[in-house]
C-alpha cells in the first residue's frame, strides 16, 4: 500500500526523475478545499500503488517549486510524467472526476 509522502524544494527532483507518474498537490494548512482532497489523495495512492506516486508540497513553507510551477489557487494538483507537467487541476473535485482528468492524461501520448 502506497502511502501520500512530503516533498519539500529540496527533494522535488524526486518527482521529476520518478519513474512512475507523480500527482502533486500543492496545499497549504490554512486551505479547507486542501483538507477536502486529502482523503481523495490518499485512496488514489493506496488503489494506484506502483503505477502512480502522490505526493504533497506545502506551498507557504516551499515557495521556490510553487513560484516554478506558477501555482496560484490552492489545492492545485500537477500530474507529472516522465518528469513534465502534463495535467494541471486546480480546486477540490470529487474522486470521479479527478480519476477522470487522471486517466485521460495517463492515456495520452508521452511528452
Amino acid at each position: 500500500m502506497s502511502e501520500v509522502t512530503a516533498v519539500t524544494d529540496a527533494t522535488f527532483a524526486e518527482v521529476l526523475g520518478s519513474d512512475v507518474p507523480v500527482l502533486v498537490e500543492f496545499w497549504a494548512t490554512w486551505c479547507p478545499p486542501c483538507r477536502m482532497v486529502s482523503p481523495v489523495l490518499d485512496a488514489l495512492a493506496a488503489e494506484r500503488a506502483g503505477t502512480l506516486a502522490v505526493r504533497k508540497i506545502n506551498s507557504d513553507e516551499n515557495p521556490e517549486t510553487t513560484r516554478s510551477y506558477q501555482v496560484m489557487s490552492l489545492p492545485t494538483m500537477i500530474l507529472f510524467r516522465h518528469g513534465e507537467p502534463v495535467e494541471t487541476i486546480v480546486g477540490a473535485f470529487p474522486k470521479a472526476r479527478i480519476e477522470e482528468r487522471l486517466d485521460r492524461a495517463l492515456m495520452a501520448p508521452s511528452p
